[in-house]
């Protein structure tokens, strides 16, 4: 992933020094266990750990990169350069091991560091969110409906909206690590015909992984399709929140705005401009999320026991996908923190349409004192319509109206013109999103 989206705590989980000691720690776990069972000596396990448990600097990559160049495998270019710190005991190493069950678990351990980080991400974005809901709960604003006021609703209802789905991103976001967070050390073909299944049950419990019931020669596809598939999710999440600012903070609705900082420019041709710029890319990075969904579930058909149609695939978006969501949700976080809300404009917006709002509430109260549905839609929509061509405010012709007056004195009308009618429950719902 390039620089300009890229955290370096996420970014560090997919470095070939963190991939590497991975690697070593499965290969040093496997061999306590083939100890513990008499297949290699106790001593050539113990020199695993006092030789080869070095860390993984630039020199020694670069010293398996020279390796595998000639020998064009990866595992047998990391297990020969760690040979040459062990010695003789060596040999001890990977027994009835396959190539599989390193890779595979080991991108299980990097999936479910990513998802650590990414799990605290989304904590800190509901703090924020939760924090600015209470901040706005009872700033009453237009709702909107294809884009069209409706009803009103609040700006706090907004937040809490966000943060309920966000919560729901981490509980699919929990079972997709569970899920993926799954070791398989069963050998060629998966049938642990050289390597005790006991080996594959100690370096799980190590490493803090599941193990796979069935591996054939690979984890099955179907745990990493779903994790991606999630992260996907989350991205639409994101793109959704950052959707909805980019639409409030248009010059023609302004009720909020992404913080502008103290030299900040907008445009380089317009000095005026002050552009969603934060939120726009959020869009994009969500796409780019998305799309490695897709990939993730075309690995799940392989061919028999194993192929590794999957592998270049899972070296791409495995960093890829961790790494811009990390930086989408941080994003994410701040624009939310930093938010800037101008109640004068969210008062002004609620009152544009000179009353319409409240259209529902009339017809309901027709309804009510006799009027049919049909005859009531009729009533106030061409009462309505009067004000959208701006001949005056709808209480004014509701009052002047026969058919209405006959049904509704003034004072029920003025009554039903009343903006904390549709925030009564307010209280309720924040309930029900926080607890």
């Amino acid at each position: 992933m390039i620089p300009r989206y890229s955290r370096p705590a996420m970014t560090a989980i997919w470095q070939p020094e963190n991939r590497f000691h991975i690697w070593y720690l499965i290969e040093a776990h496997a061999c306590d266990a083939q100890a513990a069972l008499g297949v290699i000596p106790d001593s050539a396990a113990k020199t695993v750990w006092e030789k080869g448990n070095l860390p993984y600097t630039p020199a020694r990559v670069t010293r398996i990169d020279a390796i595998e160049a000639e020998v064009k495998h990866d595992v047998i270019a990391f297990l020969t350069e760690l040979s040459e710190h062990i010695g003789d005991d060596s040999r001890f190493v990977h027994q009835g091991m396959t190539s599989s069950d390193v890779l595979d678990t080991c991108l299980a351990v990097q999936l479910t560091q990513a998802a650590d980080i990414l799990l605290a991400d989304i904590d800190a974005l509901l703090t924020a969110c939760k924090r600015r809901a209470y901040e706005t709960k009872d700033l009453v604003c237009m709702g909107r409906s294809h884009g069209i006021h409706a009803e009103p609703v609040t700006i706090g209802l907004k937040f809490a909206g966000f943060h309920a789905e966000f919560q729901r991103a981490k509980t699919r976001l929990l079972a997709a690590k569970d899920d993926v967070a799954t070791c398989a050390i069963s050998g060629a073909v998966g049938t642990f015909a050289n390597i005790d299944p006991a080996v594959e049950a100690h370096v799980a419990q190590k490493l803090g992984l599941g193990i796979e019931p069935l591996s054939t020669q690979v984890i099955p596809r179907d745990r990493h399709a779903q994790f991606f598939a999630t992260l996907g999710v989350i991205a639409s999440s994101v793109e959704r929140v950052a959707t909805e600012i980019r639409h409030l903070q248009r010059t023609e609705v302004r009720e909020v705005e992404e913080y502008f900082s103290p030299g900040q420019k907008g445009s380089s041709a317009m000095p005026h401009k002050r552009n969603p710029v934060l939120t726009e890319n959020l869009c994009g990075l969500a796409r780019m999320v998305r799309s490695y969904a897709l990939p993730a579930m075309e690995n799940v058909a392989l061919w028999h026991e194993r192929d590794i149609s999957h592998s270049s695939v899972e070296r791409m978006i495995g960093p890829d996908a961790t790494i811009t969501l990390d930086f989408a949700l941080a994003r994410l976080t701040s624009v939310i923190d930093k938010l800037v809300i101008y109640p004068d404009a969210v008062d002004k917006n609620l009152n544009q349409l000179g009353g319409l709002i409240f259209s529902q509430r009339v017809l309901l109260a027709l309804t009510q004192a006799g009027v049919s549905r049909e005859d009531s839609y009729r009533i106030v929509q061409r009462n309505a319509m009067r004000v959208w061509a701006g001949e005056g405010r709808f209480l004014d012709f509701l009052k002047g109206d026969a058919d209405v007056a006959s049904r509704l004195d003034e004072a029920t009308l003025d009554g039903i013109f009343d903006m904390a009618y549709h925030t009564k429950h307010v209280d309720t719902i924040f309930a029900r999103v926080f607890g």
